[in-house]
């Protein structure tokens, strides 16, 4: 039984990857800043910040997943969160690789989670792709530098993949219960021009792809984690009204009035362009969820 170690697997990703893994007959064990008691989930305790890490974290697994991150949408993105953003990003990878190298730790895999973020934040009529270089913005830096410590372990010999997330819809937390609430009070209504594209994913299907990663020996490298069918933040709007059987008779939020309230992070609302979902489809992965319609079904269904 192969032990997977989930450094960040206290969020809401993490625990339900954790979760899914069990299922497949996974050992797994996560690392956090605090102890905390799951059933069948060992805890090992890390602080990125001060590069202190359990050693027997790392003794005992196989493959290490890394989720850790700050929230890129909690906090307006004043100089010191744009900090911390990147930081927990870049040093998490750095700290974890350290401890491989110093341990002379062989890995089935290392996989990290990345964002589309890595090709801007920008509406275009371009459909990015995993052969594109990174933005020059802060997201798409903050990506890149990510991905680049987290490439230091191919020098080991070990297999790496970098997974590029689009916005993950849960059940009951995270970006889709945010997007659900103007519209259960009747305020919703499309952000801007309505015209940005939202690469989104479902959390089964997103998971799925991690699973993948760790079973597939041919998988390396970067890949998209999108759906195939893009969606306008207009037409997602439109259905998740649909789903609630709410109205949408308010006028768009105009833009000024975001970047007013939300400064540069405004752009993450406003601004997204097509990603393709391709690569990860031509490695034979199947999504559950292809088009928004299934999702919300599945997705809004459970909420009401």
């Amino acid at each position: 039984m192969k032990t997977i170690l989930i450094a960040g697997g206290s969020g809401q990703i993490g625990i339900y990857l954790g979760e899914r893994l069990i299922e497949k007959g996974y050992r797994v064990s996560i690392l956090s800043r605090r102890k905390i008691y799951f059933d069948k989930i060992q805890t090992y305790l890390w602080d990125v910040e001060k590069g202190e890490i359990d050693e027997e974290a790392i003794r005992t697994a196989d493959y290490i997943i890394n989720l850790s991150g700050a929230n890129i949408g909690e906090k307006r993105w004043c100089s010191k969160r744009k900090n911390e953003i990147l930081r927990s990003r870049v040093d998490s990878n750095k700290l974890l690789f350290e401890k491989v190298k110093l341990l002379n730790k062989s890995l089935d895999a290392f996989i990290t989670a990345s964002a589309v973020g890595y090709y801007g934040m920008q509406t275009s009529e371009k459909i990015y792709s995993e052969n594109d270089i990174p933005s020059n913005d802060f997201l798409g830096t903050v990506c890149r530098k990510w991905e680049e410590e987290s490439n230091l372990f191919e020098t080991l010999g070990i297999r790496t993949i970098k997974i590029r997330t689009g916005v993950v819809f849960n059940k009951g937390i995270g970006a889709l219960s945010k997007m659900m609430m103007p519209i259960k009070i009747y305020i919703g209504s499309p952000l801007g021009s309505g015209k940005q594209i939202v690469p989104w994913i479902h959390i089964d299907d997103l998971c799925n792809i991690y699973i993948k990663a760790i079973e597939d020996y041919q998988m390396n490298g970067a890949y998209n984690a999108v759906a195939p069918v893009n969606i306008t933040n207009k037409e997602l709007t439109i259905e998740i009204a649909k789903q609630l059987n709410r109205p949408l008779f308010l006028p768009k939020v105009p833009s000024f009035m975001l970047k007013i309230l939300l400064g540069e992070m405004s752009k993450i609302v406003l601004e997204g362009s097509m990603v393709s979902s391709e690569k990860i489809s031509k490695k034979g992965f199947v999504f559950l969820y292809k088009n928004i319609k299934n999702a919300l079904d599945d997705l809004i269904g459970l909420e009401l």
